[in-house]
């Protein structure tokens, strides 16, 4: 379980961004103000970090040095300020990235994901085995016997999802978002494009797909 370290002057604000984390498996350590936060910080094993700019006392940029000095840990800004050299000042104190409240929940799930997949899991397997399939997380390929096929990042995020939750029933909604993170712009039947072309693939490569990558009418797509 990845444990975020959530910093903000105001506990109704921490409340929130736990209340939108903890559902998906996140833990969450509290902290409303910057040397509360750095002691925690010490004290725990902290994947992520997010953080406020606008705190009395040490302010979020001294909040975001310290920490960078202390590890390489993921931090994102949070800000009510649209001020664009605020946010230059931040990521120049070592930020990953920053969300501008008032946010969107998904925007936020989806950009907290794409921090912590740069976070090593000491835990993680190297490699996600189901049935004759197994699927390799460092190569970003997918093996059958002894055929082996390279996938694209967003291929590769699909099977993963799916592989992992055998006989769920994903919508295209949640590969969208599992694939193309927060990019609202993309189109759910783009789903579709990347499930055909990555069905073509595997078949050309003698993979009995047709069987195991099923279409849910009406629904999405399920690994079975």
């Amino acid at each position: 379980m990845k444990t975020i370290l959530l910093i903000d002057d105001e506990k109704r604000m921490l409340d929130l961004l736990e209340l939108f984390l903890a559902p998906h498996g996140y833990r969450c350590l509290q902290a409303t103000d910057g040397q509360a936060a750095l002691k925690l910080f010490e004290e725990e094993k902290v994947h992520l970090v997010l953080l406020d700019i606008m705190m009395p006392g040490m302010d979020g940029w001294e909040v975001c040095r310290r920490i960078r000095e202390l590890a390489d840990v993921p931090v994102i800004l949070l800000t009510a300020r649209t001020d664009k050299s605020d946010v230059v000042k931040g990521l120049d104190q070592g930020a990953d990235d920053y969300i501008t409240k008032p946010f969107d929940e998904r925007e936020l799930i989806a950009r907290v994901r794409v921090a912590l997949r740069r976070v090593p899991d000491e835990n993680q397997p190297k490699q996600l085995k189901e049935g004759p399939f197994t699927l390799d997380l460092e190569s970003y390929s997918i093996l059958y016997d002894t055929h082996e096929v390279r996938l694209t990042l967003k291929e590769f995020y699909i099977i993963e999802a799916m592989m992992a939750r055998p006989n769920r029933t994903f919508t295209r909604e949640d590969l969208l978002h599992v694939a193309w993170e927060y990019d609202t712009y993309t189109e759910v039947r783009t789903v579709d494009s990347h499930i055909r072309n990555l069905r073509d693939k595997l078949r050309k490569s003698s993979f009995p797909i047709d069987g195991i990558l099923l279409t849910v009418w009406g629904i999405g797509y399920k690994w079975k």
